[in-house]
């Protein structure tokens, strides 16, 4: 039996790193890894391919998609797990800020994706794609994470002509990531950090692991009915 080929963005976050251990296990996959840095990370991991890219410069990646189309065309599952993240007071931000976060955490993504949906629809054996978005998406983001959080709401704007695409089964979700036992969030100001947990109803962060279980959900083959679904892991926030 053929091993399917998967798409992984933001590869190297522990929750990406996570992903691919589960799948290795599984030897059902091939797996094709995009990070921007932690390059180090992925390679002692053997992979199929690694794909190191800045997605900050949305246009250069949209004339590598288009030059390598045939490449992203060819991809069972697609998973984008980007997350650029550059804390900043409101009050403080300026265009840069908004574009940086847009370009990385959804517009590189989108323009890769776009690819992988046609390679989807030609194919009778169709796809899944599960992308990612931020708890703070569902209360305007933070004082210092405004920006990411409105980058990572745009993952949730589905287009609407993908919704058909369920009948060539294709299926498309959303993961609206809570507060994750990650680097990225230890990036926040430390003191800070125990107050944000208490706004958890579970009461603590989430494991990379538990994530990983909710992104494996929809890869597995088990999914006939849920696409184009913001789903909240959050612990109940």
């Amino acid at each position: 039996m053929s091993k399917k080929k998967i798409l992984i963005l933001g590869a190297s976050s522990d929750i990406g790193v996570e992903l691919i251990k589960v799948l290795r296990s599984k030897k059902k996959w091939e797996i094709h890894a995009h990070c921007n840095s932690n390059l180090s990370r992925l390679k002692k991991m053997h992979l199929d391919r690694i794909i190191k890219n800045n997605f900050i410069n949305a246009e250069k990646i949209l004339k590598f998609t288009r030059k390598n189309r045939k490449y992203f065309r060819g991809f069972d599952a697609y998973v984008n797990l980007t997350g650029y993240l550059k804390p900043n007071l409101i009050k403080d931000l300026n265009v840069k800020n908004f574009y940086d976060h847009i370009n990385a955490n959804f517009l590189s993504g989108f323009f890769i994706l776009r690819e992988v949906i046609e390679g989807m629809k030609k194919r009778k054996s169709g796809g899944d794609v599960v992308l990612s978005s931020s708890i703070g998406t569902k209360f305007g983001g933070g004082s210092r994470t405004y920006a990411y959080s409105l980058s990572k709401h745009l993952n949730e704007f589905i287009p609407n002509e993908y919704r058909k695409l369920v009948k060539k089964n294709i299926y498309i979700n959303v993961l609206q990531i809570g507060l994750t036992d990650t680097k990225l969030n230890l990036k926040l100001k430390k003191k800070k950090f125990q107050k944000r947990i208490n706004l958890i109803p579970l009461s603590r962060m989430a494991k990379p692991s538990e994530v990983v279980a909710y992104i494996n959900f929809f890869l597995n083959g088990n999914n006939k009915l849920i696409s184009c679904e913001k789903i909240n892991i959050s612990g109940g926030e």
